[in-house]
């Protein structure tokens, strides 16, 4: 059942909760854009696997309030909240494409509820010593990455531009991403099911303005107020060998610094390949 819980500040989260609830409690984390009703694995999976599912809009998505100026260390404490108002002591988190770099900050930033961390397909923070950011990313990823150097205004604009567009005709904005994706990508989007998750994704994240998807590209673009070298928890990273949204060299960066982290990389498989990867990351995250 969907439900909006308060912050500490005051702001209202709009959350999920469903599969089993005598399952283990694991927080599923957003790609950008996107909201808590993004794709994820059926009710009967989550009670077969043991999973009790929290998924929540970040601030500005949805219905859940915006945080200006919020970073990508601040989810950490939103779903510390959630974890406090549903009376969860311990946790698993994963994160995908955007969430990715949100279920880090919830391993360091939370390390005695955080009993392991997934991140799939993710980025690694802007100022990664010795990575190329921008090798092999999409040219739309990377101008939204220029436009947020550029300023907030700028970036704005263009991303309330492109909401607009999805707002009006979220099946026609799904259709017309699957001409720019690579081959694995291209499958996955042709199956009618994952269609209709994603157009009902976008549409929830977008239904009000783009200031989700502005600040979360802002909070990429920016200092993440955490180590990751600090985080001990047990993490699993995984990525697509032809992703293009988040390139698979930001994984491998990330693996040589998180402490024991395991990492996948699965060839013939790309952005959304994570997807398919959801259920098999879940089991690992029941511990």
């Amino acid at each position: 059942m969907g439900e909006l819980i308060r912050t500490r500040d005051g702001r209202d989260l709009a959350v999920e909760d469903y599969g089993n609830p005598q399952g283990r409690p694991v927080f599923l984390l957003h790609g950008t854009p996107g909201s808590r009703l993004g794709p994820a694995p059926r009710s009967a999976v989550l009670y077969r696997l043991g999973v009790r599912l929290i998924t929540f809009d970040r601030p500005g998505y949805g219905d859940s309030d915006r945080l200006p100026g919020r970073r990508v260390a601040h989810a950490a404490a939103d779903v510390e909240a959630i974890a406090d108002a549903l009376d969860i002591d311990e946790f698993a988190v994963v994160g995908r494409s955007g969430g990715a770099p949100h279920a880090l900050a919830c391993a360091a930033l939370l390390p005695d509820r955080t009993a392991r961390a997934a991140a799939l397909v993710g980025l690694a923070p802007r100022d990664a010593q010795g990575l190329d950011w921008f090798e092999g990313m999409t040219e739309s990823n990377v101008r939204e990455y220029i436009n947020a150097a550029a300023g907030k205004g700028q970036l704005t604009t263009s991303l309330e531009m492109r909401s607009i567009t999805i707002r009006a005709d979220p099946r026609r904005s799904v259709n017309d991403m699957r001409h720019g994706l690579p081959k694995p990508d291209r499958g996955i989007v042709a199956d009618a099911g994952i269609r209709v998750m994603l157009e009902r994704n976008f549409e929830e994240a977008l239904r009000s303005s783009a200031d989700g998807w502005v600040d979360d590209v802002m909070a990429f673009s920016t200092d993440w107020e955490f180590r990751i070298e600090d985080i001990h928890a047990p993490v699993l990273l995984w990525h697509g060998e032809q992703d293009v949204f988040a390139p698979v060299q930001h994984t491998r960066w990330l693996a040589e610094r998180i402490p024991g982290a395991q990492m996948i990389v699965e060839r013939g498989a790309a952005h959304f390949g994570a997807l398919r990867a959801l259920t098999r990351v879940l089991s690992w995250a029941t511990w």
